[in-house]
């Protein structure tokens, strides 16, 4: 299992994801999930992945080495297109072309052809964009109204992204906020786990403003998690009891 999120916000964009891949309790492993392509002043690209490691360690190898262009005979990389949404395209075809060379061979096995991936960053003329894409190769992308997305086990982060983020949240805060959902996934399952690989983007800056990663007894980190319980409890307490049996202590 893993867990990744990306959030795009108006003054750039935030993109974490754990190490941790598993196929047993006895067999756990770390694999950087996020990759950062960085050409200062020309783009960023950042894409993170979850599900089956074989399909997306496959995916991206081949993103590496390049698709043939069917009109030109030259190979597309994501270091060559014109545009994120290019990019996007190249990397559905990707996705696909691996379907069609390992998928009836890993059902044939019972393993299941499954992969996600989250694609975000900005091309030199091109605005700052995050999209999803999926097992089938398409995708859909980010809009303000919803300014994240989820890959992996998603479940344990999404209230604190829906009940705290908007399109108008600082940069950092969306940080902070990411990993407080991150935080909390990993509390609530074993299966995501530090090292913890973050990426901030600001608008146009065309060059990464972070790129690091958080081990697994970072300060800051240990800290946040910290203040994160210790707040849950206090406001939980703050909160009156339930005013619906009989003879209940505490203010109605």
């Amino acid at each position: 299992m893993t867990y990744c999120v990306g959030i795009l916000v108006r003054d750039g964009l935030v993109m974490i994801a754990d190490t941790r891949t598993n196929a047993g309790i006895d067999n756990i492993a770390v694999f950087r999930k996020l990759k950062i392509i960085s050409h200062s002043g020309q783009r960023v690209l950042a894409v993170a992945t979850s599900g089956n490691l074989s399909v997306s360690q496959s995916v991206l190898s081949l993103l590496a080495e390049g698709l043939e262009n069917p009109e030109t005979g030259e190979l597309d990389t994501l270091e060559n297109q014109p545009t994120m949404f290019k990019a996007a395209q190249l990397i559905g075809r990707a996705v696909r072309e691996v379907w069609r060379l390992d998928g009836a061979s890993l059902e044939q096995m019972t393993a299941r052809f499954d992969v996600q991936l989250l694609f975000g960053g900005q091309v030199a003329g091109g605005r700052l964009r995050l999209f999803m894409i999926y097992a089938a190769g398409n995708f859909i992308e980010v809009t303000p109204d919803t300014p994240y997305f989820q890959i992996g086990e998603h479940k344990y982060g999404k209230p604190i992204l829906d009940r705290a983020v908007t399109y108008d949240t600082d940069l950092y805060d969306a940080l902070k906020i990411g990993l407080i959902s991150m935080d909390s996934t990993m509390r609530s399952n074993l299966g995501v786990g530090p090292p913890i690989d973050v990426l901030v983007l600001r608008k146009d800056a065309l060059t990464p403003e972070l790129e690091y990663r958080i081990e697994p007894n970072e300060p800051y980190f240990l800290d946040l998690r910290a203040r994160w319980s210790q707040a849950l409890r206090t406001a939980h307490m703050d909160i009156p009891r339930p005013p619906y049996g009989k003879n209940v202590p505490g203010d109605i």
